[in-house]
């Protein structure tokens, strides 16, 4: 099993940034890919930016680009989301995820079925 803790989430103002943490515990060697999803309330779990271990290769919403990066730090077991440039419609609860289905090409990380492990998610609120 895998246990994933998310932290780094707050009220801020837009125009602000956030860095949110994802730290892996247990058993981390099964992970392949790694992904930040959100969820407004009302709204469903949508897809934010991933990353492969292997090869670094990172994916991002649309709605994202050029303001949000995803990293890792292998040595900590943690992932990261830099968040610059926020804006209202990012406020939602962050979820950190983790996939071992190596059946899966990247191009579906996007996918909320991609992903066997899930963190309880931090709240993220932008304020206008």
């Amino acid at each position: 099993q895998v246990q994933l803790v998310e932290s780094g989430g707050g009220l801020v103002q837009s125009g602000s940034s956030l860095r949110l943490s994802c730290t892996y515990s247990g058993s981390i060697y099964t992970v392949l890919a790694v992904g930040w999803f959100r969820q407004a309330p009302g709204e469903e779990r949508e897809f934010v930016a991933s990353l492969r271990w292997s090869g670094d290769s990172k994916l991002y919403a649309d709605s994202v680009k050029g303001r949000f990066v995803i990293s890792s730090d292998v040595a900590k077991d943690t992932v990261y989301l830099q968040m610059n440039n926020l804006k209202p419609d990012d406020t939602g609860v962050y979820y950190c995820a983790g996939s071992r289905q190596s059946h899966i090409a990247v191009n579906y990380d996007y996918r909320v079925t991609t992903y066997d492990y899930w963190g309880q998610g931090t709240q993220v609120t932008v304020s206008s």
